[in-house]
């Protein structure tokens, strides 16, 4: 059943496209407008009030990818923050490499290029050894031979945004922990919506950009860090990140000691009483829907048109290796991707072109009528 009645969704546009930018819960939009009309009344806001929102945050995404505690969650503004975290806290050696997915989202590129132009490291982009045939499976094995001794981290999505690849990080993430390498995982397009367990998976720090899958505010990224991170040193300096913060009257009583665990990461004035509040609601409902009934339902809804696409020509990854809410579909050789672009335009059909790939990316709000306009677009556009 969908839940298109929980969102503020024009019935004449079938918006197939979470990955780019999540529509707007009604229980998120009242959370705002909330937070919003705090601001009138100014001398009803207590020193508690710059504290709850966040503890609220902290716990609601810890809950959703199993940290072992709250206090594990840093709040930032960005997943370039979160990365930049990362690669303030790098051991400094010679000799080393980082290894990355090819064409992964730039803000788990730059950081990196960064690190090895000031270090002399080299960075190994790895993509598939087959493009084509067993596209996943050849790219995940590409992933794994290239993790050796050399290795000083290694940083991907667990899913490819672009086209949905799915990485085996359990895999990748024990082969990284065997040569003593940092696992870092860029969850953007995939926490919220696909199971994920840190205690289970082991990365160093999982970033997570707030406003798709997570269904929050634009400027609200959530990140585990863990035990090898968690001592590590903040990209600032801030008072709320210190001990005994709480105590508004002792501020002037400086710290050296941070808050316990990745709290020390929190971005400045990290409580705002507007998106706080929104990523909240929105966190309430994604758990309440659960990630595993997302695949559930993405997975029901897609899978017949997809062995049908495939059929006429279309290129889809194997469904072991990719994930039910975002996948890739590239046309056919003789097909007009600007023909494609023009009918989905005209038909209010809403999905991401990148790189090669069509990416399609449905939530619980979409229904066979979605679906089924996308299907009419496709078939139109065959010669």
């Amino acid at each position: 059943m969908s839940h298109k009645s929980l969102f503020h969704l024009d019935k004449n546009h079938h918006y197939l496209n979470c990955s780019f930018l999540s529509p707007l819960l009604k229980s998120v939009e009242e959370a705002g407008i909330r937070g919003i009309r705090m601001k009138r009344t100014p001398w009803q806001v207590t020193p508690d009030d710059f504290f709850t929102d966040s503890d609220r945050v902290r716990k609601l995404f810890g809950e959703l990818i199993h940290a072992p505690d709250p206090e594990s969650v840093a709040i930032m503004p960005s997943v370039s923050y979160g990365m930049g975290t990362v690669a303030a806290n790098l051991p400094d050696q010679k000799n080393g490499k980082i290894v990355v997915a090819h064409e992964q989202f730039p803000s788990n590129i730059y950081p990196w290029e960064r690190v090895c132009d000031d270090r002399g490291w080299e960075l190994v982009a790895v993509s598939p050894r087959d493009p084509v045939n067993q596209r996943g499976k050849s790219w995940n094995q590409h992933m794994l031979d290239s993790i050796d001794e050399k290795t000083v981290l290694v940083a991907l999505a667990n899913v490819h945004w672009a086209d949905g690849t799915r990485f085996d990080v359990e895999s990748i993430g024990e082969k990284a922990r065997a040569n003593g390498a940092f696992f870092v995982i860029d969850g953007t397009q995939s926490v919220g919506a696909m199971p994920f367990d840190v205690q289970t998976v082991k990365p160093d720090a999982l970033i997570c950009a707030g406003y798709k899958w997570l269904f929050g505010p634009y400027g609200i990224t959530l990140g585990y860090f863990g035990k090898r991170l968690q001592t590590g040193v903040p990209l600032e300096e801030g008072w709320i990140t210190r001990r005994n913060s709480h105590d508004f009257s002792g501020l002037v009583n400086y710290k050296d000691e941070y808050e316990k665990g990745a709290v020390r990461f929190d971005m400045g004035e990290r409580s705002n009483f507007v998106t706080l509040p929104m990523m909240a609601a929105a966190l309430e409902q994604v758990l309440e829907w659960t990630p595993e009934k997302i695949q559930s339902y993405c997975d029901e809804l897609c899978r017949n048109y997809i062995s049908e696409w495939r059929n006429h020509g279309f290129r889809i990854e194997d469904r072991e290796w990719r994930g039910a809410h975002m996948f890739g579909i590239r046309i056919p050789d003789d097909a007009s991707i600007e023909l494609l672009k023009e009918r989905l335009r005209d038909q209010n059909v809403h999905v991401s072109v990148r790189g090669t790939a069509v990416r399609v990316a449905p939530h619980l709000y979409n229904d066979k009528e979605d679906i089924n306009a996308l299907h009419k677009v496709l078939m139109g556009i065959i010669p």
